[in-house]
């Protein structure tokens, strides 16, 4: 039997501000090009063009045991690429069964709602980037998030797609939303028959070895 030992450079990193991470890797791109960048926190979209733009390998959120070999870490990224694949195919199918709903006066914005940013939207909203701690959305209509939201949102529509973190405040017709329920991950919120009603978008994927 013959095996190989690989030994992988790993930079672990915290995930808590896009431009300063970006800025970090701009500055020090020679040093860690052939590193595994393991990051800790939410992965944003934009995190997620740099790196791949740059042809960086990493993982996201991993705890990577002493001694892990390069096979198995190649194996565990390419799980969470399937993974991200997957994730990514049930949001645009959310996305295009909720999409004839978003009629009034549709408002569309990619960019981020940073701390101490406030919305105020007449009609329904399409965002396709995160809301900061300390960042607050008030909209009158329907709403869909695709990024975690850590702020304050207050929305008076009849549906949402959302994921919240702990810190974030949601109300949604006047009504606090549990962040437990919510737990962490893509929900449609709907107001159906006076009762608030939260369906999980993403299906859970169990991986067999």
């Amino acid at each position: 039997m013959r095996t190989k030992q690989y030994s992988v450079k790993v930079c672990e990193m915290t995930l808590t501000n896009e431009d300063e991470f970006i800025s970090f890797f701009e500055v020090n791109y020679i040093l860690f090009k052939d590193h595994l960048i393991v990051i800790n926190g939410e992965l944003t979209k934009r995190v997620e063009d740099y790196l791949n733009q740059k042809e960086l390998k990493f993982l996201v959120n991993v705890i990577l045991p002493k001694g892990q070999g390069r096979i198995a870490l190649d194996k565990q990224m390419q799980e969470q690429k399937k993974q991200h694949e997957i994730e990514q195919q049930q949001i645009e199918e959310e996305l295009s069964k909720l999409s004839h709903k978003l009629e009034n006066n549709l408002k569309v914005r990619d960019t981020l709602v940073r701390s101490g940013q406030e919305l105020n939207i007449d009609g329904d909203l399409l965002l396709l980037n995160r809301v900061n701690s300390g960042a607050t959305i008030i909209i009158n209509g329907n709403l869909i998030i695709t990024q975690i939201v850590e702020g304050a949102i207050r929305c008076n529509g009849n549906f949402m797609m959302i994921k919240a973190s702990p810190k974030a405040n949601i109300v949604f017709n006047d009504i606090e939303v549990d962040n437990a329920s919510l737990n962490e991950r893509l929900n449609k919120v709907e107001f159906i028959n006076n009762k608030i009603v939260i369906t999980p978008v993403l299906k859970e994927t169990n991986w067999v070895s």
